[in-house]
């Protein structure tokens, strides 16, 4: 099959694009500025083509010739591309996450190709408790402008016309078997300050969980949409976690690294950013804050869709799972060793 990924250079968008090259797909990787498309292990994906453009701007950045070209190739978009950060304004969302969409939908229905949508199980909003993967999306509510755009986009493939599938992860983490991240991203910002004690207070909500997924199972979720397109059309399907690890375990996995104190976990309604001493203040306000309302949910994420269609169970993502994601990011440096830990305390 050949399949337009876009955002390749990406930690999902490479990993897919890898294991489909290597599946014997025919891969045309679309990228933004950077033209390296790796593997969650750091090596080179074997794709057809490298196409540099831009999802915010008309025609995706392509010419007109490429686009011609594109329509009368691609029999899927594989759409991965997306602001992830959870600090810019709606300009920056709308351009990219929603108008970004429209854009590749454009690029699929002329290509009579289907439309593998990566989308986020947290277009679920504020909500806690089970949630399906065929429940109607919330039209407000969202914590952040990242999962308010992913939701619309959402709507515009729904209405789109073109064949579609969404996918929808939820927070991504390192490989289930290795802890290896190649990109750390998103909740690993926050998570570096507060196993580092830079943050050591957190607002949490009692009850509240994490759904951390494994790279490696959103990746087999993805290829697996792929190759079942036909019967997979038309639902959403969550790629998440064999079942979230509480806030409070989650805590407890960086304490039980000598050189790391677990966070002090503050009630969310007694919660007072302004009492913190001055630099964790700053610290907080700048990175933990955005990634706070994470630590005061609990959705429960459905996932009978994806394990009927395509048999994928997740990993359990216990405590040897957590150290696992720790340790790796200490060997890499990510983390400070035991050594500079102490030095820098």
């Amino acid at each position: 099959m050949r399949i337009l990924i876009t955002g390749a250079a990406g930690l999902i968008g490479g990993e897919v694009s890898a294991r489909l090259a290597q599946a014997g797909h025919r891969v045309n990787a679309f990228v933004r500025s950077n033209p390296d498309v790796l593997a969650n292990d750091g090596t080179i994906a074997a794709v057809d083509e490298v196409l540099t453009g831009d999802l915010s701007q008309e025609n995706m950045g392509l010419d007109p010739a490429t686009l011609d070209r594109l329509a009368g190739e691609v029999e899927l978009v594989l759409h991965c591309a997306a602001l992830t950060r959870f600090d810019l304004d709606e300009e920056a969302y709308r351009a990219t996450n929603i108008d970004g969409t429209a854009r590749a939908l454009e690029l699929a229905r002329r290509a009579g190709a289907g439309f593998l949508h990566v989308s986020t199980a947290y277009v679920c909003g504020e909500r806690s408790g089970a949630i399906g993967e065929d429940d109607a999306l919330p039209k407000r509510g969202f914590t952040n402008g990242y999962e308010a755009s992913k939701a619309e986009a959402e709507a515009l493939v729904r209405a789109s016309g073109v064949p579609f599938v969404i996918a929808r992860p939820s927070i991504v983490v390192g490989d289930s078997k290795t802890g290896a991240i190649r990109q750390f991203d998103t909740i690993y910002a926050a998570f570096k300050l507060i196993a580092e004690g830079r943050v050591q207070h957190m607002p949490v909500k009692h009850g509240a969980t994490l759904d951390f997924v494994p790279v490696d199972h959103v990746a087999a979720g993805l290829v697996a949409l792929v190759e079942q397109f036909e019967a997979a059309q038309g639902c959403a399907y969550h790629l998440v976690s064999g079942g979230p690890v509480s806030v409070g375990d989650f805590a407890s996995a960086i304490g039980s690294f000598p050189h790391f104190d677990a966070p002090i976990l503050v009630d969310a309604e007694r919660f007072d950013p302004a009492i913190l001493p001055p630099m964790e203040r700053r610290l907080f306000r700048r990175v933990a804050a955005l990634y706070a309302a994470y630590f005061q949910r609990n959705p429960r994420f459905d996932d009978s869709n994806l394990r009927a269609l395509t048999g994928l169970e997740p990993p359990s993502m216990d405590q040897e799972m957590l150290r696992k994601l720790i340790q790796y990011c200490i060997d890499v440096g990510f983390l400070k060793t035991p050594e500079l830990q102490r030095t820098s305390g």
